[in-house]
């Protein structure tokens, strides 16, 4: 049984309607994926999709799951992890531990073997990314001190997943599928666990050396279709030699990822990669909703709500203390344990995996399938209670955000050319953190050999901006050489980043004018300048006095300032700008002989009072 063309034009149609639906309802995208997958389930309006359908949409869309491991490495810059490692790898490490062990003993005392309790214990102790995050950013905490250790936390239990996905056949050893009894336990492979390694690190060296290259011989053709293409063959490619070696498609997902990490392109892939992740991700959590077996909610209710409760009740207080523990107020330690007190969306895989591998039965896995969307529900609701109490009460309104120090804001600079890389140097200098952009593959090859490092990418795109973090940034320089590309690009930053101050660099007139068009204030000319100083040099080498030179420039410059402002007022009207063009020397030759009467005069006087 296949799944037919209007099946998956219901299956976009959910993609395309729940999201957006319940962004408009506040309960987060995945809980609207869920939503739609239950309407079009089984158990819900009609019986759209039958149990099977659901498998197969499920067993397909995991490559969402791949491709999100994917980005995930893509994102794990060696840097950035070391900044963030006392916050990372202590609170998160914590609470994943804790909340593990914890849950592990409840499972324990419900019934499950050791094995499979441990299993759904750290399945279970990983929260919502992306639910948690849109929470805080809707409610603009995600910059406040709890809501920067909620991403240190989920940042940790992203990296957790990725083991615990591989090593799901680990935990089966040892288990007869599905029943939580002894089986025969196999003997270790050596020769196979050599070569899965040997390949890894085969993977390792040719991507290291390789990969980079190829796309900077793709980037240079400036077809964005063949980019899209490998940057998918890339994780497909890895992912089918990984699993040739034994390892699983999400650890060689996740391999291919971190290799591009520090690619001058890692941009552009991210931007490529993400439409088919989203999308992916999107059918995967609308498949796992019409697999949820309502029938145990409406049979067994009382039981499931006790399990959600005491889910969310352990991970909540166990966050809450090491939010304590990490230096958080009571106010903000209660929102911080309250806001990523969710199962999570890696649970929905983890739970997958572990009736596939016999960990646990899929009677039990339907259980925990249910408790994690319940407690993603609740989590909108418990913050809602929390503010009604804190109001009530009569405690002190949490600050909505914190405002950061000045050196975590970054520069993104577009277009790394001579200009580019003149404002960069002197960033770097003065220790600014900065992110460069540019379109040029052989730019950005022949930067890398002086040291420097830009990004590949195309900064007229909103996809590309976001993945350089723009939304972030305290300023924007627009060095772009080509005008159309540079007026693209600010028409973008405008729109999207209205408050985000743009610094740009204007061709010629034409080009500033157009720039504040747009609304772009600060507009340097480029040659303006440097041409400014080469007049002063020639005049100096005429023998001019000093005075009578800045005289001249400070003159000049007035004047063409004046006028650039003048010109733009009617720069579409050719026959005034013409005109006022060929007024302009005899202008320049008034306001030059009015100065230097004034300069006599000023002399004069100067004498005078000397004598």
């Amino acid at each position: 049984m296949y799944v037919t063309l209007l099946e998956v034009a219901m299956l976009l149609a959910a993609a395309a309607i729940a999201a957006p639906l319940a962004k408009y309802a506040r309960i987060g995208s995945v809980m609207g994926y869920l939503v739609a997958g239950v309407a079009l389930g089984p158990y819900g309006i009609g019986g759209v999709f039958s149990i099977y359908a659901a498998q197969q949409i499920l067993h397909f869309a995991e490559f969402g799951i791949v491709l999100l491991l994917f980005l995930i490495g893509l994102e794990l810059r060696p840097k950035r992890l070391y900044a963030m490692r006392h916050a990372v790898f202590g609170l998160g490490g914590a609470q994943v531990g804790l909340t593990a062990i914890a849950l592990t003993v409840l499972g324990m005392l419900v019934g499950l073997p050791m094995t499979s309790a441990l299993y759904a214990g750290l399945a279970l102790a990983l929260s919502s990314t992306a639910f948690a995050l849109q929470v805080l950013e809707e409610r603009g905490e995600l910059t406040a001190r709890h809501g920067r250790s909620a991403f240190a936390v989920l940042l940790f239990q992203d990296l957790a997943a990725i083991p615990l996905i591989a090593l799901a056949p680990v935990f089966a050893i040892g288990m007869a599928p599905g029943t939580g009894t002894a089986a025969a336990v196999p003997g270790m492979d050596l020769w196979a666990a050599l070569k899965a390694l040997g390949i890894i690190a085969a993977v390792i060296l040719v991507g290291h050396f390789l990969l980079d290259r190829v796309f900077r011989i793709i980037a240079r053709t400036q077809v964005k279709e063949a980019m899209t293409a490998a940057a998918l063959l890339t994780v497909i490619g890895v992912t089918i030699v990984m699993q040739e070696a034994g390892v699983s498609a999400a650890l060689g997902a996740f391999i291919a990822g971190a290799l591009l990490a520090e690619s001058s392109y890692r941009h552009q892939i991210e931007a490529d990669i993400q439409p088919f992740q989203g999308l992916l991700l999107g059918v995967f959590f609308t498949a796992v909703g019409m697999s949820l077996n309502l029938h145990l909610l409406v049979e067994r209710p009382d039981v499931l709500m006790l399990l959600t409760v005491l889910l969310v009740g352990i991970k909540a207080s166990i966050l809450y203390a090491l939010g304590r523990w990490h230096g958080l107020e009571p106010a903000s330690a209660r929102r911080f344990g309250l806001s990523i007190s969710q199962g999570g969306e890696f649970a929905f895989v983890l739970l997958v995996a572990s009736v596939t591998f016999g960990v646990l039965s899929k009677i039990q896995a339907e259980v925990m399938t249910v408790v994690v969307t319940l407690s993603m529900a609740a989590t909108p609701l418990l913050l809602l209670a929390n503010d009604k109490a804190s109001a009530l009460f009569g405690k002190p309104a949490l600050q909505a955000f914190e405002t950061p120090p000045e050196n975590d804001g970054h520069v993104v600079i577009a277009g790394f050319g001579r200009f580019g890389q003149i404002v960069a140097r002197i960033l770097r200098a003065k220790h600014i953190p900065f992110t460069a952009l540019d379109i040029s593959p052989d730019q950005i090859a022949l930067v890398e050999r002086f040291g420097s490092k830009a990004f590949y990418g195309d900064a007229s795109r909103l996809d590309i901006l976001e993945a350089a973090q723009t939304g972030k940034a305290r300023a924007f320089v627009l060095a772009i050489d080509d005008v159309g590309a540079s007026l693209r690009t600010a028409e973008m930053v405008r729109a999207e980043f209205p408050d985000l101050p743009i610094c740009a660099r204007a061709r010629n007139r034409n080009h500033a004018h157009q720039l504040l068009d747009l609304g772009v204030k600060a507009v340097h000319r480029e040659t303006f300048h440097s041409a400014l100083e080469s007049t002063r040099a020639v005049l100096r080498g005429l023998d001019l006095p000093e005075r009578e030179v800045e005289r001249i420039i400070r003159t000049f410059r007035t004047h063409d300032e004046r006028r650039l402002v003048e010109d733009y007022q009617h720069y579409s009207d050719m026959e005034k700008i013409l005109a006022t063009a060929r007024s302009d020397p005899a202008t320049l030759e008034r306001l030059f002989a009015e100065d230097a009467e004034e300069e006599a005069k000023l002399t004069t006087s100067e004498k005078k009072n000397t004598a």
